[in-house]
């Protein structure tokens, strides 16, 4: 039995945004497509909607060292984990506050530098 379009459409009315991202997420699963490019259209394609303008998600994000803390040594040794650094441009990285630890990276790196940072005593930005 096949339904038409209206019929399609009367079922999708009836449903709840929770079970429309179910069944969108099966459609991509099962046809391999996906429906992000043309909601991301429709989206900026509305005239002064500015809550399109926030929806805008970032995907790189720069981990900037604020301050050592009491534990400089620590910190030190923190940033040459997180970075390709020598012990003497660690330590001035980490003298020069504030500064970059990681730029462009994505969310969960981010996150990561950041807590392992904090852990160490410093105190840090993602930006």
């Amino acid at each position: 039995m096949a339904l038409t379009q209206d019929e399609l459409l009367a079922e999708f009315e009836g449903m709840t945004l929770i079970q429309l991202a179910e069944f969108v997420k099966a459609f991509e699963e099962k046809f391999d497509v996906t429906a992000a490019a043309p909601v991301a259209v429709a989206a900026a394609g509305a005239p002064g909607a500015p809550a399109a303008e926030a929806v805008e998600e970032k995907d790189e994000f720069d981990v900037v060292l604020t301050g050592a803390g009491d534990k400089k040594i620590q910190v030190i040794k923190v940033v040459r984990e997180l970075t390709s650094l020598g012990l003497k441009e660690a330590k001035d990285l980490v003298d020069g506050t504030p500064k970059p630890v990681l730029e462009k990276v994505n969310k969960e790196a981010a996150d990561k530098a950041a807590e392992a940072l904090k852990g160490a005593g410093a105190s840090v930005e993602v930006k």
